[in-house]
């Protein structure tokens, strides 16, 4: 059986704006019971606030097939790491999923009171609010002895007008006035890829749908994932010649991907 992980932005929509074809694909998946989530290395929003955005593009699908790198993140530092204050450096989502774990967190009016020096754990993710005094007080507290976490390396992402700076333009400012390697959870690696697995047990191939090559593309070769690029979002035609990451299957955009679905499973009756 067929299992697919299916990126968000630059696959089904860029910003608010849904890519043609992805009602339909999803709508296909659900009438053919072909088992299916959404993994994105965006942080910003919680599974909840995403099943909210796809709905008012006329996509229904339940809260629990959405799994978000602020989500990832969460359920590894339970896993893995002893509770401990925390200082964000995110959106919303990432603030959300944080406060589940109870471990307690430190903001920015706390930090300026010398609580940076209690945090233990530096979390990082895409900030449209960022500021200089976020940075210097996770570099503060990163130096004093915090574990620096990023919930994925995206250094952009794609938007209406174009491509935005990411997560990983953030975490990079970081590494650079720490000189401490962060530790990563999204795509490509290990940590994402635990909780998408857990979502799709019974199936005995995955195939990724994404737009870019370093994370999602890579994140399917290192994992043994069918590897499937759309080219509505970051990535190009250009990109797989220069960069050596090759997918196993190039469409313009999911409409295609449909069609390409539709062709395999009438062949396989």
């Amino acid at each position: 059986m067929i299992g697919m992980i299916i990126d968000m932005d630059g696959v089904i929509y860029r910003g608010n704006e849904p890519v043609d074809g992805a009602r339909e694909l999803i709508e296909f998946l659900k009438e053919r019971r072909i088992p299916f989530i959404f993994l994105t290395n965006n942080s910003t929003k919680t599974p909840m606030m995403y099943r909210e955005k796809l709905l008012s593009m006329g996509i229904n699908v339940p809260e629990d097939l959405i799994i978000t790198s602020g989500l990832a993140t969460r359920l590894y530092m339970k896993k893995h790491l002893k509770p401990g204050k925390i200082l964000i450096i995110g959106g919303k989502g990432l603030h959300e999923e944080m406060k589940h774990l109870r471990w307690g967190t430190v903001n920015i009016n706390e930090a300026r009171k010398g609580a940076w020096r209690k945090v233990e754990h530096v979390v990082v993710g895409l900030d449209p609010k960022l500021t200089y005094e976020k940075l210097k007080y996770a570099t503060l507290a990163i130096r004093n002895g915090a574990t620096f976490i990023g919930t994925n390396p995206d250094t952009t992402y794609p938007a209406e007008e174009g491509l935005y700076p990411g997560a990983g333009s953030i975490i990079a400012t970081l590494k650079a006035s720490t000189d401490v390697e962060p530790l990563i959870i999204g795509k490509p690696n290990e940590p994402a890829y635990e909780v998408a697995r857990t979502k799709l047990t019974g199936a005995e191939e995955l195939w990724m749908i994404g737009d870019r090559l370093d994370t999602d593309i890579a994140f399917a070769k290192r994992f043994g994932m069918k590897a499937i690029m759309v080219l509505t979002g970051v990535s190009s035609l250009k990109d797989v010649k220069e960069t050596g990451i090759k997918p196993d299957l190039v469409v313009p955009s999911v409409r295609e991907l449909l069609e390409h679905l539709k062709t395999i499973l009438e062949e396989s009756r």
